[in-house]
């Protein structure tokens, strides 16, 4: 009966490890795999009837193993970053596995692949270095306003861009709040190529995509033989490659608590120390944060320190929403318009007036991230070289049912004027052919063009 029941619960455990989303492995006292799941498979590119029975150092270095670690330290591990093999980024939580009696048994790991997180952002890094020499080449040769890649001439805009010209000259740390998608980067890149360390390095982390697990290493950088896996030469961290330029971290109040402490340090003291480093690197930094959320309220609730809070906010930029500058809106969406007609090869389009003003009057929650968003699926899928509003509604049907009040509002009997006119002219003047177009019977549009006075 007892094997009975062991049996079961045998099968039981199988099939909770087979249907982890992780690599699963476990080996027993003498490094020997017992079990290596499906996902395992996939991850190493070993079949599990290859390397269960063998030693777990016979497929991978010893050196490079964590899980073998632990039949040494047996010390549980949660969420450390792992490089097993050259080509692969790990997250590994492991823990060794004990008798009723206290006797070590082997070891289980559980790795997930984050090889693609570190890669992108090894990428980013670069592409963000090298777009922005390119810029800076073209804005010498050009010799125009860094910020003006921000479009737009209202009150509001210009009054933050003349703020951000002003700080550039200093060193000041600067803090740029506003809401997703305003351009908080954008703002970031123009204080940087506006600044006396505009042929310096511009480093932008966004610290909300960076699993924290990894994060002390990709910030601070490690010297050579710090952790398992590591490079053998060492690595430097963002805040070390910013050294002389601007460091931009954007979503600062995703960074976690023990982060913001280091962080502090080095606003204090301007000096840095890689993982496994004994002695302190000097770096000349000017830093550029930018958060979405509400710092204040942050601090309030314990999720974000008030001395750095204080230490980033020596300068504040409140970069306004789109929705406070809709008078911004049509120099914007010609900006995308003609982008996006040179990246699809199309002639650029033209808004009727209806149509430019039911975007004027929208919310905009996504702010210009939502508005470009709509200019490239007006080039891709309008074929008329007129935008009208009834074009705009198909491809965004809430436009026109979240407009603001009660300032910038468009009457809702106007909004139908507008559309009805605009469907009679791309129909010239056939009723049922607008009808049909408009959604709505033959009788109801002859009843609407009574009621507002359509010729």
């Amino acid at each position: 009966m007892a094997e009975q029941v062991l049996s079961r619960e045998r099968f039981y455990l199988e099939a909770v490890l087979e249907t982890s989303n992780d690599a699963v492995s476990i080996i027993n006292a003498d490094g020997v795999v017992e079990f290596w799941n499906e996902h395992a498979e996939t991850l190493y590119g070993i079949p599990s009837g290859q390397i269960v029975g063998k030693k777990m150092n016979a497929f991978f270095k010893k050196e490079d193993l964590k899980i073998l670690e632990l039949l040494k330290t047996h010390e549980y591990v949660l969420n450390i970053y792992h490089q097993p093999r050259p080509d692969k980024h790990i997250m590994i939580s492991a823990s060794p596995i004990f008798d009723e009696e206290g006797n070590l048994l082997g070891a289980l790991s559980i790795d997930q692949d984050i090889s693609n997180i570190v890669e992108l952002n090894e990428k980013l890094t670069l592409t963000t270095s090298e777009l922005q020499k390119i810029k800076h080449q073209y804005n010498e040769q050009n010799l125009h306003d860094p910020l003006s890649v921000i479009k737009g001439s209202s009150t509001a805009l210009q009054a933050v861009k003349t703020l951000a010209l002003k700080v550039a000259k200093t060193d000041a740390t600067v803090l740029i709040q506003g809401e997703s998608g305003v351009g908080k980067e954008l703002f970031a890149q123009g204080i940087h190529e506006a600044s006396n360390r505009k042929d310096k390095p511009f480093i932008a982390v966004n610290c909300g995509a960076i699993p924290e697990a990894l994060f002390e290493s990709e910030f601070f950088g490690y010297e050579k033989g710090s952790f398992t896996g590591a490079d053998k030469n060492g690595k430097a961290g963002k805040v070390e490659m910013a050294s002389t330029g601007t460091l931009f971290l954007d979503e600062i109040g995703t960074l976690p608590l023990d982060m913001q402490v280091k962080l502090l340090r080095i606003l204090q003291e301007r000096e840095v120390y890689r993982i496994g480093g004994h002695s302190p690197i000097d770096v000349d930094i000017r830093i550029i944060a930018a958060t979405n959320s509400d710092l204040e309220k942050l601090v309030q609730l314990g999720q974000f320190r008030e001395d750095l809070y204080y230490r980033l906010n020596v300068v504040t930029l409140n970069i306004p929403p789109l929705r406070e500058r809709a008078e911004d809106i049509p120099a914007l969406m010609d900006t995308f318009i003609r982008e996006f007609s040179y990246q699809y090869d199309k002639e650029p389009h033209e808004f009727t007036e209806g149509a430019m003003a039911a975007c004027a009057h929208y919310g905009w929650p996504g702010n210009i991230r939502e508005l470009r968003n709509l200019a490239e699926r007006v080039v891709i899928f309008n074929d008329s070289p007129t935008v009208g509003l009834s074009d705009l509604q198909l491809l965004m049907p809430h436009l026109t049912e979240q407009t603001k009040q009660p300032k910038l509002s468009l009457e809702k009997d106007q909004l139908e004027k507008t559309r009805i006119t605009e469907a009679l002219q791309e129909t010239y003047g056939n009723k049922t052919a607008a009808a049909k177009k408009l959604g709505i019977s033959r009788v109801s549009l002859y009843k609407k063009i009574k009621q507002y006075g359509i010729e």
